[in-house]
């Protein structure tokens, strides 16, 4: 009797296990990304992150002597971070696509004195960049990624219209805590010398503490809004405009906002 149930186990287990194996390997894509400088020459141990990052990697990412870093990705969307020394440092966003098919990410790292800033593509126009050291990279935040994230939406009055407005967006704390912030529970120490400044593509720019952010700690709502009315926000206010519902007067709702960033008391 025993060996009768064996032998009609073992079929179910191969129906189950067996075709498992040909959609995994459908899942991933190969991406070839190319580090060059200006001159062609390819960048050897070029320092490549993403996030998220590649599942399974544990070990630092860098291209090989001919400038080459070739992995194994899951369809979606990534932030690509390329840094070397003497050179600017380069993010981007990276769209892998589903294919049998090689995908060639050519990167051209810019010669810069030390110290030079960021440079970021014109594809981040509209972006948000959201900065947390030392907890995280910085993370570029297009409005259709934001868009896909869980919305708030709260009733405000706006006194310099004398009108009730609505808005829909992201808490910056739910932002900030995607970035491994002190938030929450662990809001105590650090974080109480920590603040957000936020800064709007035309030097408009709030400070608030990170007690502020956090509803555990603070009553009322801070949003990156995106929408207005069931609108998305116009030209003169987005796409984004950060709305704090418990200030009186709306003098730190940041329009145009193109960065949050997370700093501590010196």
């Amino acid at each position: 009797m025993r060996l009768q149930k064996l032998i009609f186990a073992l079929p179910c287990v191969a129906l189950f296990v067996v075709p498992a194996l040909p959609a995994q390997e459908a899942t991933a894509t190969r991406v070839t990304i190319n580090v060059t400088e200006p001159t062609g020459s390819g960048v050897a141990n070029a320092q490549i992150r993403l996030i998220p990052s590649p599942a399974g990697s544990t070990a630092k990412l860098a291209t090989d002597d001919k400038g080459r870093l070739s992995l194994e990705l899951k369809p979606g969307g990534y932030g690509l971070f390329v840094s070397e020394p003497g050179f600017r440092r380069f993010v981007t966003h990276l769209e892998v696509r589903k294919s049998n098919e090689v995908q060639i990410i050519p990167v051209v790292l810019q010669i810069a004195p030390m110290g030079s800033p960021t440079v970021y593509p014109a594809s981040f126009k509209d972006a948000l960049l959201l900065q947390a050291f030392p907890y995280h990279e910085p993370v570029m935040l297009q409005p259709v990624e934001l868009k896909a994230l869980p919305h708030t939406k709260v009733t405000v009055h706006n006194p310099h219209n004398n009108v009730d407005e609505t808005y829909s967006g992201v808490p910056v704390a739910d932002l900030l805590t995607r970035l491994g912030a002190p938030l929450g529970k662990e809001f105590y120490g650090v974080a109480l010398h920590s603040y957000v400044v936020a800064t709007g593509s035309g030097g408009e720019t709030a400070v608030l503490a990170l007690a502020e952010v956090d509803s555990s700690v603070h009553t009322g709502a801070v949003l990156v809004a995106d929408t207005m009315n069931g609108h998305p926000l116009d030209a003169k206010s987005g796409p984004f405009k950060l709305v704090l519902t418990e200030d009186k007067l709306p003098v730190r709702w940041v329009r145009k906002l193109k960065s949050i960033e997370l700093k501590l008391l010196d």
